[in-house]
């Protein structure tokens, strides 16, 4: 593994997102001086915390998995996830409610979802589903210790026994007819392929080795913190700083500067007028605020390919529906249709598939007393695929949005919105995410792996990237794993789950 020359004494992140905090904590527990620079007034990044007349928002990402990789960031600096974090297990980690009005509850307990599996759809289906299990299981164990949880130097990085091992699994074929193997019913193929939306690729054209994401939701379990998934990088950061890093927010790092040949960065810059000097740096943001530090865009073969945005609809209502669990999926009948209008088209899915949270099933303190906040997550184009219009856009599809969900069962859902906030692609761009999307680049074949933008940055002897935008990949576990990563390049320590710190 190659890993940053020289001295590496003091190391400057930028970023307070997941991926920077994880950097820093592993940087920290390595014996070095972190200086953490974020821009906004808190730490989170994508995993924010907005105030909405009472309600208290998450403004990212709303699935926890793999707390494990939280585990293992807590202890490179001698704490526990438990010191920080109560962490509730869902039960259910997602409910299913499909067109037909059929509804399937996803347990992560074996002998549940066979129970489950078997009422929904038949015990010919329950023997798929152990076997689905098995594969998914194995899918993991060798893609995590191989693929996910390290860092390449090139595409050579990948050859050994695991590379054959994930081919015998059938990794590099297409996920979509590999679930199918498993599964006869069309239902639950969605429930276990629908993850490779996050990955940007429809599942009849991603790779089955993006299974992976399944075995997270489905498998290793769903959990959500007290206090909403914005007391995770709370955590995080108040875990850096009982361990010597200084944060410093509303400190917008504007600049690199470089030594004399260019090569090596020893200071940042910021728009306060503050220099930092550092023996290296660790950037977070998306990927065209690192190139702009940076001063250039790595050239590639082909152009990135962006995964598709998101519509969200923050909505703070005086009623709750009791068909939804913390997590629902709402399937409509389209599914084929649905990617080619959201990957190829460019047009808001007419008949959409959607993700509603309820937080406040699990914490009611999010909301002010016998109220009950609701998330809607509709993925949608991104402005490269859909370049449209969503300031004129977005309060026509918010009002179609509602009336399909009132259409689905949550009857009089616009009359109880007491408070409300939607998100569009146009406020993703603005900021900073490439193509309006908070997904990042796509996990095509071409940009995954030792093939997606690399974590060493070219031309810099001691710059580190960490985030959505470079490897591992899009998500809250890979987005953690990338901070680790990142700091192994500085530190040459890599530890894997497990190993003594």
């Amino acid at each position: 593994m190659r890993t940053v020359p020289g001295r590496t004494d003091h190391v400057v992140v930028v970023g307070a997102g997941l991926a920077g905090l994880s950097a820093a904590l592993h940087l920290l527990g390595a014996g070095r001086r972190v200086t953490v620079l974020e821009r906004g007034p808190r730490c989170g990044g994508l995993a924010g915390r907005e105030e909405m007349a009472g309600y208290r928002l998450d403004t990212g990402p709303t699935v926890l998995t793999m707390p494990d990789l939280l585990d293992e960031a807590f202890a490179a600096v001698g704490d526990t996830t438990e010191d920080h974090l109560d962490l509730v297990p869902l039960h259910p980690a997602y409910r299913a409610r499909f067109a037909d009005g059929s509804q399937l509850d996803v347990h992560t307990d074996p002998a549940a979802m066979e129970a489950e599996v078997e009422r929904f759809a038949g015990a010919r289906n329950v023997v798929g589903y152990r076997r689905l299990r098995r594969w998914l299981t194995e899918l993991h164990r060798v893609q995590m210790r191989s693929f996910i949880d390290a860092n390449f130097d090139s595409p050579l990085s990948l050859l050994g026994a695991d590379l054959a091992r994930l081919a015998a699994l059938g990794g590099f074929g297409r996920l979509g007819p590999r679930i199918a193997r498993f599964l006869p019913d069309e239902r639950l193929r969605r429930v276990f392929s629908f993850q490779s939306l996050y990955a940007g690729v429809p599942p009849a054209r991603a790779l089955a080795a993006y299974a992976v994401i399944a075995y997270m939701d489905t498998v290793a379990g769903v959990y959500f913190p007290r206090g909403g998934m914005h007391a995770v990088p709370r955590a995080l950061a108040e875990a850096a700083r009982r361990a010597g890093a200084d944060l410093r927010h509303g400190s917008e790092a504007t600049a690199l500067e470089r030594a004399p040949g260019g090569t090596t960065i020893r200071a940042v810059r910021t728009a306060d007028g503050d220099r930092i000097g550092c023996d290296a740096v660790v950037l977070t943001p998306g990927l065209p605020t690192v190139h702009r530090l940076l001063g250039r865009s790595p050239r590639r073969p082909a152009p990135l390919r962006w995964s598709p945005s998101a519509f969200l609809l923050h909505a703070g209502t005086d009623r709750t529906w009791d068909g939804l669990a913390h997590h629902t999926l709402s399937f409509g009948h389209a599914w084929h249709r649905t990617f080619q209008e959201l990957t190829r088209t460019g047009t808001p899915m007419t008949d959409p598939s959607l993700l509603i949270t309820r937080p406040t099933a699990t914490d009611p303190d999010l909301a002010p007393a016998g109220r009950h906040l609701h998330y809607v997550l509709a993925p949608c184009p991104n402005l490269h695929t859909g370049p449209l219009d969503w300031t004129a856009l977005g309060p026509a599809y918010r009002d179609r949005l509602v009336a399909e969900l009132e259409r689905r069962g949550l009857s009089g859902f616009d009359g109880s919105v007491q408070a409300e906030r939607i998100v569009t692609p146009a406020d993703w761009a603005a900021q900073g995410h490439a193509a309006g999307t908070p997904f990042s680049a796509a996990h095509t074949l071409t940009q995954t792996g030792p093939f997606r933008p690399r974590n060493l940055v070219r031309g810099t002897d001691n710059a580190v990237l960490a985030g959505c935008g470079t490897v591992p990949g899009v998500g809250v576990p890979t987005v953690l794993l990338s901070g680790k990563l990142a700091a192994a390049r500085i530190t040459g320590v890599h530890r894997r789950p497990g190993a003594p710190v």
